[in-house]
């Protein structure tokens, strides 16, 4: 009785936990795509006040980039499992 309650218990939170993994990280990855949008568009103008706003972009690109390849890398692997 209590192996099948762990085992149950056990793979409830394993499919709960990928599901809310990938929420994420389609959310990080849409949120990506919006950042460097709004860097494209920011990019364009010449005043000190747009530069501004694209390098303090730029802050929250890169963290977002580094969890976009990680994974990227992580789908590459479970693919070639």
């Amino acid at each position: 009785m209590i192996s099948t309650v762990t085992t149950t218990t056990f793979m409830t939170v394993t499919t709960a936990t990928a599901a809310v993994i990938g929420g994420l990280s389609l959310l990080a990855i849409v949120t990506l795509l919006g950042m460097l949008i709004s860097k494209e568009v920011v990019g364009v103008g010449e005043q000190p006040r747009m530069k501004a706003l694209s390098y303090a972009l730029n802050v929250v690109i890169i963290p977002l980039l580094l969890g976009f390849i990680l994974i990227a890398a992580i789908k590459v692997v479970e693919v070639l499992r």
